[in-house]
């Protein structure tokens, strides 16, 4: 999980930053990215692709990443921003937020994906990087359990959906309570799903 930070640390760089985003697929709430910067000698084990976590280990994961980290950054943008967005450019641009938001500037950048980021800072795109880099693993953690905890407090203020179950995402219950009830102020309405409800 080193390999890449390792690769890019013998090229002369030292603050290197790993980002990932949480929430493309889902019908409701915002997508979070994360940016996080590990000192070199970062040692936290279990850390992975926060998808092949359960979500207790994630939240358990969490604490000791923010501790351990040189610098976490974190970006959304909400689900109305994704409607007149789309989800794709959404996400890019929550990932820029999260970059913009570290307390230490990076001196390059590893992007969980195809895409770059259109930011004039040295970077390398990843496919797959949560299951190959330390630094987007770490990330994908962050994010993840931040939104998470962003829906949550939605189910607070929209209970009928049930969105502290499955975080937005189309479940065949989550898409029941949506043609019972309708769309909340909170969902992406361009999505199927929800447009055609």
């Amino acid at each position: 999980m080193w390999q890449i930070e390792h690769t890019v640390s013998e090229n002369g760089y030292s603050q290197i930053a790993g980002i990932d985003e949480a929430g493309r697929g889902p019908l409701a709430g915002p997508v979070v990215s994360a940016a996080v910067i590990l000192p070199a000698g970062f040692f936290c084990p279990g850390i992975t692709d926060s998808k092949k976590l359960s979500e207790k280990k994630r939240r358990l994961l969490f604490p000791k990443i923010m501790a351990g980290a040189l610098a976490v950054g974190v970006g959304l943008c909400s689900h109305k921003e994704i409607d007149t967005l789309n989800i794709l450019c959404a996400a890019l641009l929550s990932m820029k937020r999260a970059v913009n938001n570290l307390d230490m500037a990076p001196d390059f950048l590893l992007v969980d994906g195809r895409f770059p980021l259109a930011m004039d800072i040295p970077q390398q795109a990843v496919i797959r990087g949560d299951a190959k880099s330390i630094s987007i693993a770490a990330a994908s953690i962050i994010a993840k359990v931040t939104r998470d905890r962003i829906m949550a407090t939605l189910h607070q203020t929209y209970p009928v959906y049930h969105f502290a179950r499955h975080k937005g995402y189309p479940t065949a219950a989550h898409r029941q309570a949506i043609q019972a009830h309708g769309p909340c102020p909170a969902h992406r309405m361009t999505f199927n799903g929800v447009a055609l409800s």
